[in-house]
């Protein structure tokens, strides 16, 4: 089992900024990628970045690409998603992911879920 705890979402002005961060406990070693993913009232949830685990490899949705950054710091177990030039679009519950055997942008290919934080973007 794998345990994740999301924190850092909050109420932000467009065009700021904010970090979230994803805590990870448990079975850790058996990662193989980590995910972000967000959901709107009445969407679906959407991909929005991940890490491959082994090698740091990043993938991005096309609609965060050069806004969004996703890292980790391995000391702490923690995945960041450092969010800039944040706009009402981006307003969500966001969750991170684990997958145990995929890098991917599919929410179904991961294994387990965060609670999520919500971001709220004001214009």
């Amino acid at each position: 089992q794998v345990q994740l705890v999301e924190s850092g979402g909050g109420l932000v002005q467009t065009g700021g900024s904010l970090k979230l961060s994803c805590a990870a406990s448990g079975r850790t070693f058996s990662t193989y990628a980590v995910g972000w993913f967000r959901q709107a009232p009445g969407k679906e949830r959407d991909f929005v970045a991940a890490m491959r685990w082994n090698d740091g490899t990043t993938r991005y949705a096309d609609s965060v690409k050069g806004r969004f950054t996703v890292f980790r710091d391995n000391a702490k177990n923690t995945v960041y998603l450092q969010m800039n030039s944040l706009n009402p679009e981006d307003t969500a519950v966001y969750y991170c992911a684990v997958a145990l055997g995929a890098f991917s942008y599919i929410s179904n290919r991961y294994d387990y879920w965060g609670q999520g934080t919500q971001v709220t973007v004001s214009s």
